[in-house]
């Protein structure tokens, strides 16, 4: 019996305009809530960005945002897995050796941080994904805690980014490509599989009764922590390898087609 869904957002849950089908998710979520199931969004997007995009019609759902360093359920922070602001100030420092002119993105327990000479197209991109963003003049300023930091790359080079700051950083931070154009470094070993382990425990739910939904380099370990794990059919290859069963697209409603038939299964 599924008790627990989740899933990404981007390319997953949502289409490809950055939206889903509202209407069929309230139908969706309302015939979750009857049978027990907790619906759950494990993303890198900001906790408070996810709160807006499902608005309303979002209680209930557990959000595990900001690359999965934070759990926040119904306006409430309920945990927070942060760096040493240390190591925090180093990844920095070894992302702006590789490329001074990349976006960075330092997610802090009070919002999202960007440099202040940040282009207004660049500003955009950031505002897609996070809620509340501040521009400052020095990252070693910010007072908060550390979350994560995530890069944006226009040219698509995350993956020689990644292996540069692990030359020297390796096995004291987690770091993943999404995608060529998106990085992402959270505390050691603070990734959506381990925080889904979190949640998992708190609920009282294991793995034979998790579905999961996933379509990058960042949601394999999310395939893991499920027994009904779903690549989308857009998926990276090395998420359908991982996943237990390849489901429609994000712009076929994938995710919420599959919870629906696996609903009326368990009828």
């Amino acid at each position: 019996m599924i008790k627990l869904v989740v899933t990404d957002l981007d390319g997953t849950f949502l289409n490809s305009k950055g939206s889903f089908d509202m209407e069929l998710f309230n139908e969706v979520h309302e015939g979750m809530k009857r049978k027990g199931i907790t619906f759950v969004a494990c993303t890198g997007k900001q906790c408070e960005r996810v709160e807006k995009l499902f608005g309303q019609h979002g209680r209930g759902v557990w959000i595990l945002g900001d690359s999965a360093a934070r759990i926040k359920k119904d306006g409430q922070v309920v945990r927070e897995f942060s760096m040493e602001p240390a190591l925090a100030l180093q990844a920095i420092q070894e992302i702006q050796l590789f490329d001074s002119q990349m976006t960075i993105i330092v997610c802090a327990s009070d919002a999202a941080y960007v440099h202040s000479s940040i282009s207004d197209e660049m500003y955009d991109v950031v505002k897609g994904s996070y809620e509340q963003v501040i521009k400052t003049d020095s990252f070693a300023g910010i007072s908060t805690s550390f979350i994560k930091i995530t890069v944006f790359d226009t040219q698509g080079r995350c993956t020689a980014l990644r292996k540069h700051v692990e030359h020297t950083m390796e096995g004291q931070i987690y770091i993943v490509d999404s995608e060529p154009r998106w990085l992402d470094i959270t505390a050691l070993h603070t990734h959506k599989g381990e925080t889904v382990k979190t949640l998992q425990e708190m609920l009282g739910v294991t793995s034979r009764e998790t579905m999961s939904f996933g379509d990058g380099e960042n949601d394999v370990e999310l395939m893991a922590v499920a027994n009904y794990s779903f690549a989308v059919s857009n998926a990276c290859e090395n998420t359908k390898r991982a996943a237990q069963f390849i489901t429609k697209s994000n712009d076929e409603n994938g995710v919420l087609r599959t919870i629906q038939a696996i609903m009326d299964l368990q009828e």
